[in-house]
């Protein structure tokens, strides 16, 4: 076997294990409840191309970055989030907005969709596992294009899993709902975060 394909054979099944349990799923799941598929799919796609580029381009340099200012960004970053969907889900709905939001996606156009999805998943990838791991394998194989190109299809491959569940899940569960169990989610993140500051 070639040592560009033990680099991406290697990134792909690292990433993936770190980012099926991770926030990237959630985050992804309820942009798909929030919006329709097809745009959030192209938006996280986008960002995760952006991102896998980014960390194998640096390699090992950012993982160099102060390991605190970046924890303290993902908690503020997820705290933000928390407060945006906790605030949605327990405010009162407009004019049968229950039904509404459950008989299909909402006005939103593509474009608004695939830049929300993108502007999210850009955000939370930033001093992430999948990001760290795709920076250190890259300084370990030497190999940025296979150990990006590696990272970047185990990301899509969750991005895909969570945009098939949220599509599933939006058309059976109330949307407020889900927005609720999101925001304690997205809390728990930021809370994690922050407790990793303390130790």
């Amino acid at each position: 076997m070639s040592s560009s394909m033990l680099a991406l054979i290697s990134a792909f099944g690292l990433v993936l294990a770190v980012e099926l349990p991770d926030k990237t799923l959630v985050a992804t799941l309820v942009l798909t409840t929030r919006f329709r598929a097809w745009p959030v799919f192209v938006g996280v796609t986008a960002a995760f191309a952006v991102q896998s580029a980014i960390a194998a381009t640096f390699g090992s340099v950012l993982t160099l970055l102060p390991e605190a200012l970046v924890t303290t960004i993902v908690a503020a970053m997820f705290g933000v989030g928390a407060y945006m969907l906790l605030r949605e889900g327990f405010s009162p709905a407009k004019d049968g907005g229950e039904d509404a939001s459950r008989s299909g996606p909402g006005p939103a156009t593509f474009l608004r969709s695939a830049l929300t999805s993108f502007g999210v998943l850009f955000a939370a990838e930033w001093g992430d596992a999948s990001q760290l791991a795709t920076a250190s394998l890259t300084a370990r194989f030497g190999n940025p294009f296979a150990v990006g190109l590696g990272s970047f299809c185990a990301l899509v491959a969750v991005a895909g899993l969570a945009v098939f569940i949220g599509a599933k899940v939006r058309s059976r569960i109330r949307p407020k709902l889900i927005q609720r169990v999101a925001g304690f989610v997205f809390a728990g993140f930021s809370l994690f975060a922050l407790a990793q500051l303390a130790f």
